[in-house]
Order: structure tokens, then C-alpha cells, then sequence
């Protein structure tokens, strides 16, 4: 099989989308799949790589992100396609990514896979809690209909989780697919916990010895709600020694740095870029704090229950999806007091036993492997049926 993803977002700086194309390809070489990922960037370019290649079409930056390039004409794309002559076109976002592989001319199957929704991600981040979540989505009707109607060119609509996937049939989309994103475990562990690392980590935010450690791992955007975080901890940490480690950057990383440097023992500590330096970081810490209400589905948490810590996240969201009593706490999304009351909640707990619990729960998680084997096995199958019904 031959799959073309139209990435719209893939970045070589970092991110989510990075980490899943570069899982995709490994997981394409081991399938026998041969995929092509074409994304926006500085030049054109081609790389290789184990799984297929990176093509790069050359294109302009993005405002918001300059690490970030987006598609400004699809000709170059529809140019790459026609030579390519895939089997299946996925589009892996609701803007012009999914655009140019629904207006593409090719007879081929074609999937809508959403990464994001943009609903959450905007609308509800600016106005939560003030505004109703679901007076949000209501007075966002239009895009609704814009979606629907995108969706209507695909052969199948993918959501990397459940609880996307269940939201997503409110919404009357069609031909909807969850396929629940995977979880590096043999990464993420609690078996790579360091206690001297823990320490260097409590003394880079200028806490004792023996205070409670929080992790938070985040892109420094507003969907994120970082500095909801610092003023829940700040509120917090007024109770008993505590501290807040976070790892991440992106567009905030000023006001974040600003807000963590007027806030007591908070230190941002820029991006990790290796996953098993990541591992080891959040392995050491005590508890994984989130704020994050708009994920399709919660990786970073799920990686935080493979390394064995208690999470704290709010009810909306892909996190909420991975949350359970047994190892977690829930706090009303973008409500700085709830927070603090759950991370009071959460240190009143036996930690031994909740973080035998998130190791526990860690386990009816996905693997990548299993992920692509499920989205590789629902792609052959579209591209089956289209084969049949044009021979027939």
C-alpha cells in the first residue's frame, strides 16, 4: 500500500505531529506500507527515510509560529500526488492539508485524519470557564457545517480518540473512525526513575529536599492553559513545600517565563528534545499536573501513567478520556481554585498506591505498533473496497 499524508503541521522543531510522522514512518517500515509525508517548509526538499520520505514543498511561515510553515498553493501538492499515484491521501487537518487531498483530481481513497479540534483548541480556550463549553460550540456552528461538509469528501474521518470520536458524532460528522493513539512503553517507565536527577530537578525551582515535585510537559500555547497551572500551584504550594517543573515551549514561552519568574519556586525548563531524557525527567517527578482541556487525545498523560505518576487533569478533553479514580484527579477546566483543591486532594493520597494504580491503568493503552496497525488495516480495507467497486 502506498499512503500519502498531506502533513500540514509537521514541524523538524518539535511537536506532536513530529513525534507521530516519525512513528508512522518506523511503524510504515515494519508494515511493508510506503509512506509519503508531504510538508510545508523553508525549501523543497526530499528526504528518506526508513518507512518512505519527507517532501517538503517550499512555503511561507506561519505568523503565530515560525517554526511552522503552511500550504499556499495547491498545485505543487496535486503535482507530487499525480507522480506518486498513491493508494490512500490522508489529509491531517481540518484546514488546507484536508483541502488539497479532497480537490485532488486522483481516483484514490481518501481519509480525513483530524489531529486537533479547533474548537477546543480556540474558542473554548479563550472563554472558558466564563462561557458554557457547550454555548461555545453552539454559537460555532458554522464551522460544524464546515466540517461536515469537508468530511463528506473523505472516504473516512479518523479521530486519534474515543472521546473525540464520540464528539465528533454529535456533530453529525460522517464515517467516523476512533483510533486511539499509542504510547511508547518501552520508553515511559516508572523503572527509569532517578533520584538524583529528582533533586536537581526541586533545586532548579529552588525547593527543598523533601518537597512535593509536579511535572507539567506542554507546548507553550493558550490551549495548554500553563499559566492556569502556575496560579493553582502558587495557590498550592501557600500549603506545604512543593514545586512545579515544567517542560515545554512555543508561542508563550514569554509569558509563561514571566509568570513562572514571578511565581515561587516554578521553573520553566524549555523543550527536552530526546524521549528517553523526557522519560527519565517525568518518571522522577511525584505527580503529572495538565491543563490542557482541547487534546483528541491525551499522549503526554498517557506517557505520565506508563512512567508511573498520579495525574491531575481537568474534565474536558483527550485527558480526561485516560483518567480514573484509582490514579487520577478532576478539576472543572480552566478553573485555577478547582485545580488547587484537586492537587489538595491528590498529595492527601497514599502515592504508593496510586502510582502502582497508573501503572497499572497504563496497560490498556495502545502501543504505536498496535496504533498503526489498526489505522494501516483500516486504510486496506477503503482501498479494497474503491478497487472493487471500480473493477465491478
Amino acid at each position: 500500500m502506498r499512503l500519502v499524508d498531506i502533513a500540514e503541521f509537521y514541524s523538524e522543531f518539535g511537536g506532536g505531529v513530529r513525534t507521530y510522522v516519525h512513528q508512522k514512518l518506523e511503524a510504515s517500515a515494519k508494515s511493508g506500507v510506503e509512506t509519503t509525508i508531504i510538508a510545508p517548509g523553508p525549501a523543497d526538499r526530499r528526504e528518506r527515510r526508513a518507512g518512505g520520505e519527507i517532501i517538503w514543498v517550499r512555503s511561507p511561515m506561519l505568523a503565530l509560529d515560525h517554526r511552522y510553515h503552511i500550504f499556499a498553493d495547491m498545485r505543487p501538492v496535486h503535482a507530487l500526488l499525480d507522480d506518486i499515484s498513491p493508494d490512500v491521501v490522508e489529509g491531517s487537518s481540518t484546514w488546507q492539508g484536508a483541502r488539497i487531498a479532497r480537490a485532488w483530481k486522483g481516483n484514490t481513497t481518501r481519509a480525513l485524519f483530524l489531529h486537533q479540534d479547533p474548537v477546543a483548541v480556540y474558542p473554548h480556550s479563550i472563554f472558558s470557564p466564563r462561557l458554557d463549553e457547550r454555548r461555545v460550540d453552539q454559537l460555532c456552528f458554522w464551522f460544524w457545517a464546515y466540517l461536515r461538509n469537508l468530511a463528506r469528501g473523505f472516504d473516512a474521518t479518523v479521530a486519534p480518540g474515543r472521546h473525540f470520536a464520540a464528539r465528533l458524532q454529535q456533530f453529525e460528522i460522517p464515517n467516523i473512525s476512533a483510533c486511539p493513539l499509542g504510547v511508547e512503553k518501552s520508553v515511559f517507565s516508572h523503572e527509569v526513575r532517578d533520584e538524583m536527577l529528582r533533586q536537581s530537578m526541586l533545586a532548579a525551582c529552588d525547593a527543598s529536599a523533601g518537597a512535593t515535585l509536579f511535572i507539567a510537559v506542554s507546548r507553550h500555547h493558550p490551549e495548554k492553559r500553563l499559566l492556569l497551572l502556575i496560579e493553582a500551584f502558587d495557590r498550592f504550594r501557600r500549603t506545604r513545600p512543593a514545586a512545579l517543573y515544567i517542560v515545554g515551549d512555543g508561542p508563550m514561552w514569554r509569558a509563561v517565563g514571566a509568570r513562572a519568574a514571578a511565581t515561587a519556586n516554578v521553573h520553566v525548563a524549555g523543550s527536552i528534545s530526546g524521549r528517553r531524557d523526557l522519560a527519565r525527567h517525568l518518571a522522577s517527578a511525584d505527580y503529572f499536573l495538565h491543563g490542557g482541556a482541547a487534546e483528541t487525545f491525551g499522549l503526554v498523560v498517557g506517557e505520565a501513567l506508563c512512567s508511573g505518576l498520579p495525574v491531575i487533569v481537568p474534565d474536558r478533553g483527550g485527558a480526561a478520556e485516560l483518567a480514573h479514580p484509582a490514579y487520577s484527579e478532576t478539576y472543572r477546566s480552566g478553573d485555577p481554585a478547582a485545580l488547587a483543591a484537586a492537587m489538595a486532594r491528590m498529595t492527601s493520597r497514599d502515592r504508593n498506591d496510586l502510582s502502582l494504580a497508573a501503572r497499572a491503568g497504563s496497560h490498556r493503552l495502545a502501543t504505536p505498533a498496535e496504533h498503526f496497525e489498526q489505522l494501516f488495516a483500516l486504510y486496506g480495507a477503503l482501498a479494497r473496497t474503491r478497487a472493487e467497486r471500480r473493477a465491478a
